[in-house]
């Protein structure tokens, strides 16, 4: 079933809530939706879990205002669905941007009802370059594909999904899967697309990173281009008591690239 729920005056997230059992909150990376864990949303509602995916401000069925795209608004965002669903004792799941906003989440509402966290491909501690922080894009690689998304994003979003997937020989992508993805990513609103965008250009997560004191599990494709490895060390010595588990044969999207490991890791890690 699917819930609109008012995070704000006029703007309206739509959240799917499906299952029975333990909340799992799935977060969305960009330029996708909640639909991106779909097979998730199956196997754990199966498994006794109920699966909350939430479509950020922007992206899939929610509302796409002009603005409130800066990681302080879409942590809030989260809070706002998290009360209005009574949630306590969740698992948080943020995938790329949406790790990034779990980020968020756990340092300015100091990890309220969540039990615990894991954090894919995320997009932190920084997703662009920064004095002695050295990994990632450069603000100008940033702009570019901002620039891109502007003048032709269905052709953004194809170049993108190129460097999305590992696609290796064992598990070769069909595709009507990427056309799939590529989908997903054109349901998103320009604007929504250009802001968070933005904000992954110019949010610094370093001192968040810092603060989290729930017990977090760090999911990385070891061929991942867009969040390279190197953000999960980061990950992992910034966290307190962090872990972490490598897809050696992952680009970005390891749901996909090795979707029998992901799965049988994530429940592992909700057990």
């Amino acid at each position: 079933m699917g819930h609109y729920i008012e995070v704000e005056t006029n703007v309206r997230l739509h959240v799917t809530d499906v299952g029975s059992g333990p909340a799992v909150i799935f977060l969305h990376g960009w330029p996708l939706n909640s639909r991106m864990f779909e097979s998730q949303f199956t196997l754990l509602t199966e498994q006794g879990y109920r699966c909350i995916g939430i479509d950020q401000r922007g992206f899939g069925k929610s509302y796409a205002p002009a603005d409130g795209y800066n990681y302080d608004r879409l942590a809030d965002d989260i809070k706002a669905v998290i009360d209005y669903l009574k949630l306590d004792q969740a698992y948080l799941i943020g995938f790329s941007v949406g790790g990034a906003i779990a980020v968020r989440y756990m340092a300015r509402h100091g990890g309220y009802a969540i039990r615990k966290l894991a954090l894919l491909g995320a997009a932190a501690p920084s997703f662009t370059q920064r004095e002695d922080y050295p990994y990632g894009m450069t603000q100008e690689q940033a702009n570019e594909q901002i620039a891109a998304v502007k003048k032709d994003r269905p052709q953004m979003l194809r170049d993108f999904g190129e460097i999305f997937l590992a696609d290796h020989a064992e598990n070769r992508i069909s595709q009507p899967f990427k056309d799939w993805l590529q989908a997903l990513g054109l349901e998103a609103s320009a604007w929504g697309t250009v802001r968070t965008f933005e904000s992954l250009r110019d949010e610094d997560l370093r001192a968040d990173v810092l603060q989290i004191k729930t017990a977090t599990t760090i999911f990385q494709g070891e061929l991942d281009t867009i969040c390279p490895p190197e953000f999960a060390k980061q990950l992992l010595n910034g966290i307190d008591g962090s872990t972490l588990v490598s897809f050696e044969n992952s680009g970005h999207g390891m749901l996909f690239d090795e979707p029998d490991k992901f799965n049988h890791e994530l429940l592992e890690f909700l057990k």
